[in-house]
């Protein structure tokens, strides 16, 4: 006579259902890898530099009174609110230019001369980048802009003094008085006017955008010229 299971004897599970379940398991599509901040901190300053590349495009096609933020979304692909996400009005857009365009380089030119260079080596260098990077390219335009329409817009000038001109002028007046104390430049008085020692670049953007048609301009050239005034010619071997 055989015995009833006892209560605590536990029926084994089928191996089967075993290996159903994992197959199932092994069938499950792999889940799509998360986004990661750094992807979306890339995504997002490409639409903004996208969007300050489009607004460039239409400043110097429209002017800064006539360019509408509409225009500036459209040109980027993207939604006119996007650009409310980055800035707040069209003022901020146009300082936005002026600070990644123009600001880095007026900030080199606040470094010392290098190490056993003299001072007109660091001045003509700074005026040789203003030439290529500045003069000479769609940069200039903004340059341009400012002339033409910051009267109507102090805000603007405002910004665009206490950006890179007072930042400028403050630069060459060191450079200038290093110039001096070293007898490089025999005028005292011209750490005083700054400007006379900048004057040229100004020129070779409003001559770029105005009679280069007519004459172009050797804008290198120029500057060996007016820095051979200031520091006297160099002597050749």
């Amino acid at each position: 006579m055989s015995k009833a299971p006892t209560s605590t004897e536990v029926p084994a599970k089928p191996v089967r259902s075993r290996r159903v379940a994992s197959g199932a398991a092994a069938t499950k599509p792999p889940k799509a890898a998360a986004k990661t901040p750094a992807n979306r901190a890339e995504r997002t300053a490409e639409r903004r530099a996208a969007i300050v590349e489009a607004a460039l495009d239409e400043f110097i096609a429209r002017g800064f009174t006539a360019t509408r933020l509409d225009d500036v979304a459209r040109r980027a692909g993207v939604a006119k609110g996007t650009i409310y996400l980055h800035f707040k009005d069209k003022e901020s857009m146009f300082e936005e230019l002026i600070r990644t365009a123009i600001v880095p380089l007026v900030g080199r030119m606040q470094s010392p001369p290098p190490l056993g260079g003299t001072v007109r080596d660091a001045i003509e260098s700074f005026a040789f980048a203003f030439v290529q990077e500045i003069a000479s390219t769609r940069r200039g335009d903004i340059v341009r802009l400012i002339v033409a329409e910051g009267p109507r817009f102090p805000v603007i000038a405002d910004f665009y003094y206490r950006e890179v001109v007072s930042r400028g002028l403050a630069g060459m007046r060191a450079l200038i008085e290093l110039g001096i104390g070293r007898g490089e430049i025999q005028h005292k008085n011209l750490a005083r006017f700054p400007q006379i020692m900048v004057a040229p670049a100004l020129i070779a953007v409003i001559w770029q955008s105005l009679f280069a048609r007519h004459a172009p301009l050797d804008a290198i050239e120029m500057f060996r010229v007016h820095l051979d005034l200031i520091f006297g010619e160099r002597r050749t071997t």
